[in-house]
C-alpha cells in the first residue's frame, strides 16, 4: 500500500529540519564562497639559491595543502549532517510503512466484518 506525499510530509519531524537547515545551508555557502574565492596565485619566482626555491615551493605547498585539509573537514561535516537527516527521514518512512500496513491489515478486518453484519442482521442479500 503505497504511502501518499501529503501523509509522508505530515510525520516529517520539520521542527528539526527547519532548525538544522540554516546551519547546513550555512556551511555549505562557506564552502561554496572558500571554493570560489580561492584562485591560485602562481608562486613568485625567486632568484638566487636553488635550494631557496625550492624551500619557498614547499612552503606554498604546505600552505595549499593545509588549506584543502580545511575544506574537506567542512565538507565532511556537511555531509555528516546530511547523512544524519537523511537516516531521520528514513526512519519516519520506515514508521509510515509499518502504520500503512497496519491501517491496511485494520480495513480489510473491519470490511470484512461490516459485510458480515450485514449478511447476518438481514439474512442474507436476498431476504428482503
Amino acid at each position: 500500500m503505497p504511502i501518499s506525499l501529503l501523509t509522508a510530509l505530515k510525520v516529517i519531524p520539520w521542527g528539526d529540519v527547519i532548525t538544522a537547515a540554516p546551519g547546513i545551508v550555512k556551511g555549505a555557502r562557506k564552502m561554496f564562497a572558500r571554493a570560489q574565492d580561492e584562485v591560485p596565485v602562481p608562486p613568485a619566482p625567486v632568484t638566487g639559491d636553488p635550494l631557496q626555491q625550492a624551500q619557498q615551493r614547499i612552503q606554498q605547498l604546505e600552505e595549499g595543502l593545509a588549506r584543502l585539509h580545511t575544506q574537506q573537514q567542512a565538507a565532511a561535516q556537511l555531509l555528516e549532517s546530511l547523512a544524519e537527516q537523511n537516516a531521520q527521514v528514513v526512519q519516519v518512512i520506515e514508521i509510515l510503512r509499518a502504520r500503512s500496513r497496519l491501517l491496511g491489515w485494520t480495513t480489510g478486518v473491519l470490511a470484512v466484518v461490516c459485510v458480515a453484519t450485514l449478511v447476518l442482521s438481514y439474512g442474507g442479500f436476498g431476504a428482503r
